[in-house]
């Protein structure tokens, strides 16, 4: 033990020691400072001392960006790994059936053709274990060579797609699957394997530049994309902030839109505040093209086209009180409740003033309400008795209600005329809250 002590002394003293004298060797007496050649020796010291450094700092130590960048490049290398092993297996698959062909055919020359040809096509046709569920496989055994040369070129078209896949050629594998002949690469699964591939840096998504190259393409095809697709390409034109992309797509190209697809574009609207009218208009023009009256009405009245959604209302049969109701809701716009509150053309308003009010306080929208009743109450006592009478759905109970309501929120002479117009109704007299008389309903004609 006592030597062990020693050993660490004398450690610590030469530690010491040793770094007393690397200094020494660093430090300028003052006779030194003003001594030019020892000034020069110093200059010297200190520049290679900086060379070490800089030297050791490109040989001994890596930036952190570099190790991002490393790994980013590993799981892109990963990836390809992946579709390399996939396709060595499709290719290991492929050499499995020719050389079952191969051996089929040849033991039918060996038997000096015993059978026919055909029949000979027929038992390897039969053979799953050769060809598995492709189609496109089956083909290669038509009749008509016509087909057998189109399944040849299709094919073709697989193999060098996955080429380029393996080979990192991006854009021109999505330029490939856009141009497939018969759509045969425009599906979920090829978008399956430019999904899998991720981002990489400083270049553009490769999922992105799949869907851009359909989507440019899909005018010379008689079918539009499909509905997956394009919510798909819509979600991912969004999710890398390309607005642009998705506008021109939404606006010219021969998609499949759905709900789905305007919703997206309209959440999107709503979580960025700048693309919300665009976002707006374009989620109006999918919900139009799939007969969802409801929700173009409402994209309509966020834009603040309320004349153009009072059109819609009226040539929409299947928008009830209920919708209205729900419209008003998700768009508590004074503008929209006035003109749906209001005599269209000497026709009734599409929406009762009454119900309306009661469901802003019910909903917790007060100052919408509020601002709803200081309007009418500048209008006067006749503009609130025509309110009142004209106003087929809400009833004089409920009226009484809102007389209530006006009262508590200061507004006296609008609940007095509204209580004095009820009054002035024959048959009709007041109830109060502890009035536990029996309520009848009253027809009046």
């Amino acid at each position: 033990m006592e030597n062990l002590k020693f050993w660490q002394k004398s450690l610590q003293h030469w530690c010491i020691t040793r770094e007393e004298q690397s200094n020494l060797k660093q430090r300028m007496t003052l006779q030194d400072s003003v001594n030019l050649e020892a000034l020069n020796k110093h200059k010297q010291y200190l520049e290679d001392t900086y060379i070490k450094l800089k030297q050791d700092m490109s040989t001994m130590y890596v930036p952190a960006q570099k190790k991002a960048e490393l790994d980013e490049e590993k799981v892109v290398l990963l990836n390809r790994r992946d579709m390399a092993e996939n396709l060595n297996k499709d290719l290991q698959f492929r050499h499995q059936r020719l050389q079952v062909i191969s051996h089929t055919l040849t033991s039918w020359m060996k038997q000096n053709m015993r059978m026919s040809f055909q029949d000979v096509m027929e038992r390897i046709r039969k053979t799953k274990a050769i060809y598995g569920d492709n189609n496109i496989v089956d083909e290669l055994f038509e009749d008509d060579p016509n087909k057998t040369k189109e399944a040849i070129v299709m094919l073709h078209y697989i193999e060098r797609f996955n080429d380029l896949i393996s080979l990192g050629e991006y854009e021109r594998a999505a330029c490939f699957a856009a141009n497939s002949p018969k759509r045969i690469l425009q599906n979920t699964s090829t978008m399956n394997k430019f999904k899998a591939i991720g981002k990489i840096r400083g270049k553009p998504l490769p999922l992105l530049l799949f869907f851009e190259a359909i989507f440019n393409t899909s005018q010379a095809f008689k079918r539009p994309i499909n509905a997956d697709l394009t919510m798909e390409g819509i979600k991912c034109g969004l999710s890398e902030e390309r607005l642009d992309l998705v506008t021109h797509w939404v606006t010219q190209e021969k998609l499949t839109f759905s709900e789905k697809a305007g919703d997206i574009i309209f959440a999107y609207g709503e979580q960025h505040t700048y693309h919300k009218p665009r976002c707006l208009a374009l989620a109006q023009i999918i919900y139009n093209e799939c007969g969802l009256h409801r929700k173009a009405l409402l994209c309509l009245c966020k834009q603040g086209q309320i004349h153009e959604a009072m059109e819609h209302i009226q040539q929409s049969k299947d928008i009830n009180t209920d919708d209205l109701i729900q419209l008003i809701t998700a768009c508590p716009q004074i503008d929209l409740i006035r003109c749906l509150t209001q005599e269209r053309n000497e026709k009734p308003p599409f929406l009762s003033f009454g119900l309306a009010v009661l469901h802003m306080f019910s909903v917790d929208m007060k100052k919408v309400a509020v601002r709803l009743l200081q309007e009418v109450s500048k209008g006067g006592k006749d503009v609130i008795e025509h309110l009142v009478m004209s106003d087929l759905f809400c009833s004089l109970e409920k009226w009484q209600e809102i007389a209530n309501i006006c009262l508590q929120n200061g507004f006296k002479n609008l609940s007095n005329d509204i209580m004095s117009i009820l009054r002035s109704q024959a048959g009709v007299s007041e109830i109060s809250e502890d009035d536990t008389t029996n309520i009848m309903e009253h027809v009046f004609w």
